[in-house]
């Protein structure tokens, strides 16, 4: 009788190894430059440590933002460290970004929640850490609200919200 390799102590490829989450629940304003990425957003990174180089890791989540009422866009970037991952082909000069959102309800108490996905492959069995940056499709500074909407008034139609980051690492 052949044991599987499963019993033998190997999970089948496409096995779930290990799950690991970061939500972030407070507000933050993160103020971008013009034509330029943040650091990654402090409260929403994830780090994980494959158990084998042959291993994909599944990052995914979203993160609840909008910007300043003049700029309706939402825009980011997944990074493993300090590499961007999942991003679009060079262009010219076009930013190369996860996801690019338009937030159609520009006001000051709205915002959206853009999802993000990606599969990467680390090819390592040291931590990694992913997180996200956001981006400035402007020439001028503006400001992202994280977990909150451009204003802030006392009221119901102010809401706060969260925003998670999520790392799977899967048998290769």
């Amino acid at each position: 009788m052949k044991q599987s390799s499963f019993l033998q102590g190997v999970a089948p490829k496409g096995s779930v190894l290990q799950v690991v989450s970061t939500t972030k629940t407070d507000a933050t304003v993160i103020s971008v430059a013009g034509s330029s990425f943040t650091g990654n957003v402090s409260g929403l990174t994830v780090a994980i440590t494959p158990s084998a180089t042959s291993s994909k890791v599944r990052v995914e989540g979203f993160i609840n933002s909008a910007r300043d009422t003049n700029a309706p866009f939402a825009t980011l970037r997944i990074m493993r460290d300090s590499t961007p991952i999942g991003i679009g082909d060079a262009a010219s000069s076009r930013p190369r970004v996860t996801a690019h959102v338009v937030i159609t309800a520009n006001s000051d108490s709205s915002n959206i929640a853009v999802p993000f996905s990606f599969t990467d492959e680390p090819s390592t069995t040291s931590e990694v850490i992913y997180g996200i940056q956001l981006y400035n499709t402007g020439s001028g500074p503006v400001n992202y609200y994280v977990n909150r909407t451009p204003g802030d008034t006392n009221s119901s139609v102010y809401p706060r919200s969260i925003s998670t980051i999520t790392a799977t690492e899967v048998a290769g």
